[in-house]
C-alpha cells in the first residue's frame, strides 16, 4: 500500500477586486476602516425594482488588464477573474519561465457564471422574434468553467483545471480542493478563488423574488446589517478574489514571500432545505469541526471566525447557534465578524475575498469589524464578540472562513500564522 506524506500548503500571492478596493491593500484598508461599498445601482434603470442598490465595483478600468478585443469575448465574471488572478500571480513573484507549469493549476469558482451574457442574449433573442441568431461567443462567455480556462490559457498553466459550483460556498470549495491537491503532491501551485457579476436585472429581480435582498433603498450604506434587529436581507455584491496556494518546499526553494498557511478545510451539507440554513446550524457545526480536525487543531486554537452572516433573519441566527454550540465556553473568547456588512454578498466569490480577509487578519493581528449593527436582534445569541463598529487588535494565530450556499452546501477554510 502506498503511503502519502501530506505536504504543507502556504499562501504566496493574493489578488482582489471588490466594491471597497480594487487590490488587496486597498480592500484591507477599507475593511479595517469599516467602509461600506453600497450605493444606488448604476448599471441599469431600477425604477421597477424592489431593491435599487448594490455593492458595485467602482472605477475599474478593464482595459488596464485585458485588451479590448479579448474583453469582448468574456462575460464580466471572467474579466474579474482574469484581473484578480493577474494580481495574485504578479504578487507571488513567480517566474513562469522557470517553474513547472504542468504542475501549476487553476481551480476557479463561480456560483452563476455569465449572468449578464445570458440575460442580454435572451432579451435580444426575444426582440428578434425568436430568430436564433446567437453570438458565437454566447456559450464561451456563459459557462462557469470558462474563467479557469482563460486564466490557464493566458499563463500557460497546464496543471489541474476546473470550476467548483456550490452556490455561495463555491470559492471556499475551490480553496479546499486546491489545498487537498497540493498537500497530496498533485500540484506545486494552484490559483484558487472565485468571481461573480450578479448585479443584473435578472440577478436583482431573482433574489428579490426570494425575498433575500434588503429593500432599505433610502439608506443603502447601512442596509447590510448582520445580527441587527432590523436586518432585512443581504446586499448584492460583485468582484473577485484570487489566492496562490503553494507547496511549502516549492515556495521556500524559489524564495517566495509567505503570507500565511492554509491548514485545513472541510465541506458538508445541511441536507435540510432548498434555500434556508438548518435552524440549529447542524451542517455548519459539522463543517467547522471537520475543518479543525483536518488541521489537527482544537476548538480553543481558533481566534477569529469570518462569519458567512449575510444579514438575513434566519441565516445569521443559525450560524451563531452553530458557533455557540460547537465552541462552548470558548465561543465568548473568539472574535467573530461579518465583512459582508461592508462588501455586500459576492455569492460564489464571497469565500475568496473573505479568505483574504482571514489571511490578512492572521498576518497583521487585526480583526476587521462588523459595521451597521446598532442593536442586536432578540433572537441573536448573547455574550459573543461580534467585533461591532470598529476593528479590534488581538493576536490571531488561527482564523476560520465560513461559507454556506443554497442547497445546504457548506465549505470552511482554516488559515494559520506562518511560523516557518
Amino acid at each position: 500500500m502506498r503511503t502519502v506524506t501530506l505536504r504543507r500548503v502556504v499562501i504566496t500571492g493574493m489578488g482582489a477586486i471588490t466594491p471597497i478596493g480594487l487590490d488587496v491593500n486597498s480592500f484591507w484598508e477599507s475593511l479595517k476602516a469599516g467602509k461600506s461599498g453600497a450605493g444606488p445601482i448604476t448599471r441599469f434603470d431600477t425604477t421597477a425594482f424592489k431593491t435599487k442598490f448594490a455593492c458595485e465595483l467602482k472605477g475599474l478600468d478593464i482595459e488596464t488588464y485585458i485588451e479590448k478585443k479579448e474583453a469582448r469575448k468574456m462575460d464580466m465574471f471572467t474579466q474579474y477573474a482574469m484581473i484578480a488572478a493577474t494580481q495574485a500571480i504578479e504578487n507571488s513573484g513567480v517566474n513562469l519561465e522557470t517553474v513547472d507549469r504542468s504542475r501549476f493549476g487553476v481551480i476557479w469558482a463561480s456560483g452563476n457564471g455569465g449572468m449578464q451574457t445570458f440575460e442580454d442574449q435572451i432579451v435580444e433573442f426575444a426582440q428578434m422574434n425568436f430568430v436564433p441568431k446567437f453570438n458565437p461567443f454566447f456559450i464561451p462567455r456563459l459557462i462557469s468553467d470558462i474563467a479557469a480556462g482563460q486564466i490557464a490559457i493566458k499563463y500557460g498553466l497546464m496543471g489541474i483545471n476546473y470550476c467548483t459550483v456550490s452556490a455561495c460556498a463555491s470559492s471556499n470549495s475551490a480553496l479546499v480542493d486546491a489545498f487537498n491537491y497540493i498537500r497530496l503532491g498533485k500540484a506545486n501551485m494552484i490559483v484558487a478563488g472565485g468571481s461573480e457579476s450578479p448585479v443584473t436585472r435578472a440577478g436583482i429581480a431573482g433574489f428579490n423574488a426570494l425575498k433575500a435582498l434588503s429593500t432599505r433603498n433610502e439608506d443603502p450604506e447601512h442596509a447590510s446589517r448582520p445580527f441587527d434587529k432590523d436586518r432585512d436581507g443581504f446586499v448584492m455584491g460583485e468582484g473577485a478574489g484570487a489566492i496562490i496556494l503553494e507547496d511549502y518546499d516549492h515556495a521556500i526553494a524559489r524564495g517566495a514571500t509567505i503570507y500565511g498557511e492554509m491548514v485545513g478545510g472541510a465541506m458538508s451539507c445541511d441536507a435540510y432545505h432548498l434555500t434556508a440554513t438548518h435552524p440549529e446550524g447542524a451542517g455548519a457545526q459539522l463543517g467547522m469541526k471537520e475543518a479543525l480536525d483536518d488541521a489537527g487543531l482544537s476548538l480553543t486554537d481558533v481566534d477569529y471566525i469570518n462569519a458567512h452572516a449575510t444579514s438575513t433573519p434566519l441565516g445569521d441566527v443559525s450560524e451563531l447557534k452553530a458557533i455557540q454550540t460547537l465552541f462552548g465556553d470558548h465561543a465568548k473568547k473568539l472574535n467573530i465578524s461579518a465583512t459582508k456588512s461592508m462588501t455586500g454578498h459576492l455569492l460564489g466569490a464571497a469565500g475568496a475575498i473573505e479568505a483574504i480577509a482571514c489571511i490578512m487578519a492572521v498576518r497583521d493581528n487585526i480583526v476587521p469589524p462588523t459595521i451597521n449593527t446598532t442593536e442586536l436582534g432578540e433572537d441573536i445569541p448573547q455574550g459573543l464578540n461580534l467585533t461591532l463598529g470598529k476593528a479590534q487588535e488581538r493576536t490571531v494565530n488561527v482564523a476560520l472562513s465560513n461559507t454556506f450556499g443554497f442547497g445546504g452546501h457548506n465549505a470552511i477554510a482554516a488559515f494559520a500564522k506562518f511560523k516557518g
